[in-house]
């Protein structure tokens, strides 16, 4: 069964990197847009709050919001409530690549999981949940 598992992670993962590849994202580039799409209006966190999400080093996040930066999706701007501290936010062009590429992802997944009927969806869903609760409350 965990044959499976991993079988179908091969096959999500090259679903995820063709479907962001489409729009000249790297998976690393598309979980840090999205940590920022997520954080809602005005679309920005902190260095330390993107490490929290991505679960990365300081140093290789440091790397990626520079050449985000330098592709023009996000900008560094001072903290206001810390004058030592940066916020990242999401430019206009990165949040429409984000959701671009978020909705082409969500093709890649219907297409991948269109042979289950919203019943066995939902259910999958539960049991994949259940399964990886665990992992998911582990402190890091």
């Amino acid at each position: 069964m965990l044959s499976r598992v991993s079988r179908l992670a091969r096959h999500l993962d090259r679903a995820r990197r063709l479907a962001f590849a489409e729009h000249q994202l790297e998976p690393w580039e598309f979980d840090v847009l999205t940590s920022l799409r997520r954080a809602g209006a005005p679309y920005q966190l902190s260095p330390g709050q993107l490490l929290t999400q991505t679960l990365v080093t300081s140093g290789t996040m440091t790397n990626r919001i520079d050449r985000l930066a330098k592709k023009g999706l996000v900008e560094r701007l001072p903290d206001p409530t810390d004058r030592r501290g940066v916020l990242v936010r999401l430019t206009a062009e990165g949040r429409d690549q984000a959701d671009e590429a978020l909705a082409g992802l969500l093709a890649q997944e219907r297409a991948i999981l269109g042979e289950l009927s919203r019943t066995q969806r939902s259910e999958l869903a539960g049991l994949l949940r259940q399964l990886t609760a665990p992992f998911d409350n582990i402190p890091g």
